[in-house]
Protein backbone atom coordinates (compact mmCIF):
# COMPACT_ATOMS: atom_id res chain seq x y z
CA UNK A 1 0.00 0.00 0.00
CA UNK A 2 1.29 3.64 -0.62
CA UNK A 3 2.12 5.71 2.17
CA UNK A 4 1.23 9.00 0.91
CA UNK A 5 3.12 11.92 1.82
CA UNK A 6 2.47 15.41 1.57
CA UNK A 7 4.85 18.75 2.24
CA UNK A 8 3.12 21.46 3.88
CA UNK A 9 5.65 24.93 3.37
CA UNK A 10 6.41 26.98 6.15
CA UNK A 11 7.90 29.92 6.79
CA UNK A 12 7.92 33.73 6.39
CA UNK A 13 4.27 34.36 7.16
CA UNK A 14 2.87 31.45 6.30
CA UNK A 15 0.26 30.82 9.45
CA UNK A 16 -1.69 27.76 8.56
CA UNK A 17 0.57 25.18 8.42
CA UNK A 18 -0.48 23.56 11.97
CA UNK A 19 -4.18 22.79 10.96
CA UNK A 20 -3.07 22.02 6.92
CA UNK A 21 -0.70 19.31 8.88
CA UNK A 22 -2.81 17.95 10.99
CA UNK A 23 -6.33 17.92 8.42
CA UNK A 24 -3.55 15.93 6.09
CA UNK A 25 -3.06 13.21 8.59
CA UNK A 26 -6.82 13.23 9.62
CA UNK A 27 -7.03 12.43 6.01
CA UNK A 28 -4.63 9.49 6.19
CA UNK A 29 -1.89 11.37 4.84
CA UNK A 30 2.09 11.13 6.45
CA UNK A 31 2.34 15.12 6.05
CA UNK A 32 5.33 16.94 6.67
CA UNK A 33 5.97 20.34 7.44
CA UNK A 34 9.24 21.86 5.70
CA UNK A 35 10.33 25.60 5.79
CA UNK A 36 10.73 27.11 2.18
CA UNK A 37 14.32 27.43 2.81
CA UNK A 38 15.13 23.79 4.08
CA UNK A 39 13.73 22.57 0.49
CA UNK A 40 15.53 25.27 -1.62
CA UNK A 41 18.72 24.15 0.37
CA UNK A 42 17.81 20.25 -0.34
CA UNK A 43 17.38 21.38 -4.09
CA UNK A 44 21.13 22.90 -3.96
CA UNK A 45 23.07 20.35 -1.74
CA UNK A 46 20.87 16.83 -2.76
CA UNK A 47 20.99 16.37 1.47
CA UNK A 48 17.15 16.76 2.99
CA UNK A 49 13.58 16.61 1.84
CA UNK A 50 13.08 16.57 -1.88
CA UNK A 51 10.12 17.64 -3.30
CA UNK A 52 9.77 14.13 -5.44
CA UNK A 53 9.27 12.47 -2.20
CA UNK A 54 6.11 13.73 -1.81
CA UNK A 55 2.90 13.35 -3.47
CA UNK A 56 1.06 16.17 -2.31
CA UNK A 57 1.95 19.69 -2.20
CA UNK A 58 0.55 22.50 -0.06
CA UNK A 59 0.57 26.02 -0.47
CA UNK A 60 -0.90 27.22 2.81
CA UNK A 61 -2.76 29.72 3.89
CA UNK A 62 -1.12 33.00 5.80
CA UNK A 63 0.39 36.45 4.96
CA UNK A 64 3.56 35.37 3.37
CA UNK A 65 6.11 37.98 2.79
CA UNK A 66 3.49 40.33 4.96
CA UNK A 67 1.93 40.50 1.09
CA UNK A 68 4.18 42.78 0.50
CA UNK A 69 4.03 43.92 -3.43
CA UNK A 70 0.45 42.45 -3.23
CA UNK A 71 -0.57 39.10 -1.46
CA UNK A 72 1.69 36.01 -2.66
CA UNK A 73 3.79 38.04 -5.02
CA UNK A 74 7.03 37.64 -3.03
CA UNK A 75 6.51 34.00 -2.31
CA UNK A 76 6.05 33.29 -6.17
CA UNK A 77 9.01 35.06 -7.25
CA UNK A 78 10.78 33.06 -4.89
CA UNK A 79 9.22 29.56 -5.46
CA UNK A 80 9.68 30.05 -9.44
CA UNK A 81 13.34 31.38 -8.61
CA UNK A 82 14.97 28.40 -7.08
CA UNK A 83 12.34 25.29 -7.72
CA UNK A 84 10.00 26.24 -10.72
CA UNK A 85 11.70 23.23 -12.71
CA UNK A 86 11.14 20.62 -10.11
CA UNK A 87 7.44 21.93 -9.57
CA UNK A 88 6.86 21.54 -13.23
CA UNK A 89 8.16 17.79 -12.49
CA UNK A 90 5.78 17.35 -9.99
CA UNK A 91 2.99 18.09 -12.02
CA UNK A 92 3.81 16.42 -14.93
CA UNK A 93 3.94 13.25 -12.81
CA UNK A 94 0.67 13.21 -11.69
CA UNK A 95 0.96 14.37 -8.49
CA UNK A 96 -0.86 16.77 -6.47
CA UNK A 97 -1.17 20.78 -5.08
CA UNK A 98 -3.23 22.68 -3.79
CA UNK A 99 -3.26 26.66 -2.72
CA UNK A 100 -5.25 27.85 0.00
CA UNK A 101 -6.01 31.57 0.60
CA UNK A 102 -2.40 32.95 0.20
CA UNK A 103 -1.30 29.86 -1.25
CA UNK A 104 -4.38 30.43 -4.52
CA UNK A 105 -3.07 33.42 -4.58
CA UNK A 106 0.75 32.59 -5.16
CA UNK A 107 -0.37 30.31 -7.02
CA UNK A 108 -1.66 32.22 -9.92
CA UNK A 109 1.18 34.68 -9.48
CA UNK A 110 2.87 31.42 -10.30
CA UNK A 111 1.13 30.82 -13.73
CA UNK A 112 0.56 27.32 -11.92
CA UNK A 113 -3.39 28.32 -12.48
CA UNK A 114 -5.52 28.37 -14.38
CA UNK A 115 -2.52 26.23 -16.62
CA UNK A 116 -4.64 26.46 -19.59
CA UNK A 117 -3.08 23.67 -22.08
CA UNK A 118 -1.02 22.87 -19.15
CA UNK A 119 1.36 25.59 -19.33
CA UNK A 120 2.18 26.78 -16.19
CA UNK A 121 4.22 29.74 -16.28
CA UNK A 122 1.94 32.36 -17.88
CA UNK A 123 0.05 34.52 -15.15
CA UNK A 124 -3.96 34.93 -16.59
CA UNK A 125 -6.09 35.74 -13.40
CA UNK A 126 -5.45 37.65 -10.78
CA UNK A 127 -6.78 37.68 -6.85
CA UNK A 128 -7.45 41.45 -6.05
CA UNK A 129 -8.71 43.53 -3.31
CA UNK A 130 -11.84 42.75 -1.72
CA UNK A 131 -14.66 45.18 -3.18
CA UNK A 132 -15.74 46.18 -0.02
CA UNK A 133 -12.00 47.37 0.68
CA UNK A 134 -11.76 45.54 3.88
CA UNK A 135 -10.35 42.33 5.59
CA UNK A 136 -13.51 40.05 5.57
CA UNK A 137 -13.38 37.19 8.24
CA UNK A 138 -16.48 35.16 7.45
CA UNK A 139 -17.79 31.77 6.41
CA UNK A 140 -19.48 30.79 3.60
CA UNK A 141 -21.48 28.69 1.47
CA UNK A 142 -19.92 27.24 -1.64
CA UNK A 143 -21.44 25.25 -4.41
CA UNK A 144 -19.10 22.91 -6.37
CA UNK A 145 -19.62 22.33 -10.15
CA UNK A 146 -20.28 18.96 -10.65
CA UNK A 147 -18.49 18.26 -14.22
CA UNK A 148 -14.81 19.74 -12.61
CA UNK A 149 -12.32 17.67 -13.41
CA UNK A 150 -10.76 18.48 -9.94
CA UNK A 151 -9.69 15.45 -7.77
CA UNK A 152 -10.00 17.57 -4.71
CA UNK A 153 -13.89 17.67 -4.78
CA UNK A 154 -15.09 14.65 -5.99
CA UNK A 155 -18.02 13.69 -4.47
CA UNK A 156 -18.87 17.06 -3.28
CA UNK A 157 -21.65 19.12 -3.65
CA UNK A 158 -22.28 21.83 -1.19
CA UNK A 159 -19.89 22.83 1.53
CA UNK A 160 -19.60 25.46 4.21
CA UNK A 161 -16.18 26.78 4.86
CA UNK A 162 -14.46 29.97 6.68
CA UNK A 163 -12.91 32.39 5.11
CA UNK A 164 -10.45 35.20 5.42
CA UNK A 165 -8.55 37.66 3.64
CA UNK A 166 -8.01 41.02 2.24
CA UNK A 167 -7.57 40.72 -1.47
CA UNK A 168 -9.76 37.42 -2.37
CA UNK A 169 -11.49 38.72 -5.50
CA UNK A 170 -11.13 36.60 -8.35
CA UNK A 171 -10.76 38.77 -11.75
CA UNK A 172 -9.60 37.65 -14.90
CA UNK A 173 -10.64 39.13 -18.85
CA UNK A 174 -13.75 37.79 -20.33
CA UNK A 175 -11.82 35.20 -22.85
CA UNK A 176 -10.06 33.39 -20.00
CA UNK A 177 -13.93 33.79 -17.61
CA UNK A 178 -15.35 31.98 -21.20
CA UNK A 179 -12.26 29.64 -21.48
CA UNK A 180 -12.12 28.64 -17.72
CA UNK A 181 -16.13 28.14 -18.01
CA UNK A 182 -15.99 25.86 -21.07
CA UNK A 183 -12.69 23.72 -19.77
CA UNK A 184 -14.52 23.10 -16.48
CA UNK A 185 -11.58 24.82 -14.37
CA UNK A 186 -14.29 26.29 -12.35
CA UNK A 187 -14.22 24.17 -9.24
CA UNK A 188 -16.45 25.93 -6.49
CA UNK A 189 -18.84 29.06 -6.32
CA UNK A 190 -19.93 31.38 -3.62
CA UNK A 191 -23.24 30.54 -2.82
CA UNK A 192 -26.30 30.55 -0.48
CA UNK A 193 -27.17 28.07 1.90
CA UNK A 194 -29.69 26.21 -0.81
CA UNK A 195 -26.86 25.79 -3.14
CA UNK A 196 -27.83 28.47 -5.57
CA UNK A 197 -25.53 30.92 -7.28
CA UNK A 198 -24.71 34.33 -4.75
CA UNK A 199 -24.82 35.99 -8.37
CA UNK A 200 -22.92 38.63 -6.94
CA UNK A 201 -24.46 39.94 -3.83
CA UNK A 202 -22.51 40.28 -0.69
CA UNK A 203 -22.38 38.67 1.64
CA UNK A 204 -22.92 35.68 -0.03
CA UNK A 205 -20.05 36.76 -2.21
CA UNK A 206 -17.57 37.87 0.31
CA UNK A 207 -15.15 39.83 -2.23
CA UNK A 208 -16.57 40.67 -5.46
CA UNK A 209 -15.52 37.89 -7.23
CA UNK A 210 -16.43 37.61 -10.31
CA UNK A 211 -18.74 34.50 -11.34
CA UNK A 212 -18.64 33.96 -7.83
CA UNK A 213 -15.66 32.28 -8.54
CA UNK A 214 -13.77 30.74 -5.12
CA UNK A 215 -11.74 28.24 -6.72
CA UNK A 216 -10.34 26.85 -9.88
CA UNK A 217 -8.03 24.03 -11.14
CA UNK A 218 -5.67 23.45 -13.92
CA UNK A 219 -7.10 21.49 -17.21
CA UNK A 220 -5.28 18.22 -15.38
CA UNK A 221 -7.68 18.59 -12.17
CA UNK A 222 -4.41 18.11 -10.35
CA UNK A 223 -3.66 21.52 -9.17
CA UNK A 224 -6.47 23.23 -7.30
CA UNK A 225 -6.55 26.55 -5.61
CA UNK A 226 -8.80 27.65 -3.33
CA UNK A 227 -9.74 31.02 -0.83
CA UNK A 228 -12.07 29.40 1.96
CA UNK A 229 -9.86 27.39 4.38
CA UNK A 230 -10.67 23.46 4.01
CA UNK A 231 -8.11 22.73 7.07
CA UNK A 232 -9.92 25.20 9.61
CA UNK A 233 -13.15 23.33 9.18
CA UNK A 234 -11.15 20.05 10.71
CA UNK A 235 -13.67 19.43 13.51
CA UNK A 236 -17.09 19.46 13.87
CA UNK A 237 -16.84 21.75 16.31
CA UNK A 238 -14.86 24.47 14.40
CA UNK A 239 -18.59 25.59 12.76
CA UNK A 240 -19.62 28.84 14.67
CA UNK A 241 -23.01 27.11 14.85
CA UNK A 242 -21.54 24.27 16.36
CA UNK A 243 -23.65 23.62 19.90
CA UNK A 244 -27.00 24.75 17.39
CA UNK A 245 -26.71 22.28 15.04
CA UNK A 246 -26.14 19.44 17.69
CA UNK A 247 -29.28 20.21 18.96
CA UNK A 248 -31.04 19.83 15.81
CA UNK A 249 -29.29 17.24 14.31
CA UNK A 250 -29.95 15.09 17.68
CA UNK A 251 -32.19 16.42 19.91
CA UNK A 252 -32.11 13.65 22.09
CA UNK A 253 -28.11 13.47 22.53
CA UNK A 254 -27.30 9.66 22.25
CA UNK A 255 -25.28 8.57 19.94
CA UNK A 256 -23.65 11.38 18.85
CA UNK A 257 -19.69 11.38 17.89
CA UNK A 258 -17.61 13.58 19.39
CA UNK A 259 -14.46 13.02 17.63
CA UNK A 260 -16.48 13.48 14.15
CA UNK A 261 -14.40 15.93 11.77
CA UNK A 262 -15.33 18.65 9.81
CA UNK A 263 -16.15 18.75 6.28
CA UNK A 264 -12.86 20.36 5.52
CA UNK A 265 -11.50 16.94 5.48
CA UNK A 266 -13.19 15.36 2.48
CA UNK A 267 -11.24 17.81 0.14
CA UNK A 268 -8.14 16.05 1.94
CA UNK A 269 -9.24 12.69 1.69
CA UNK A 270 -9.61 13.11 -2.10
CA UNK A 271 -6.56 13.97 -2.48
CA UNK A 272 -5.09 10.97 -0.06
CA UNK A 273 -7.89 8.35 -2.23
CA UNK A 274 -6.48 9.96 -5.68
CA UNK A 275 -2.74 9.06 -4.83
CA UNK A 276 -3.70 5.74 -3.12
CA UNK A 277 -5.10 4.63 -6.09
CA UNK A 278 -2.58 6.36 -8.98
CA UNK A 279 0.63 5.12 -6.92
CA UNK A 280 -0.30 1.90 -5.63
Amino acid sequence: MTHVKALVLTGYGLNCDYETDYSLKLAGAQSHRVHINELIGASRTGSGPALGDFHILVFGGGFSWADDHGAGVVMAAKIRRHLGEEIQRFIEEGRLIIGICNGFQCLVNLGLLPGFDQEYDKRRVALTYNDKGNFIDTWVNLRVEPDSPCVFTRGIETIELPVRHGEGKFYALAPDIARLTENRQIVMRYADREGNPARGRWPLNPNGSLEDIAGICDSTGRVFGLMPHPEAFNHWTNHPDWTRLKAVRNPAGKGFDPHQKGDGIRIFENAVRYVTATFS
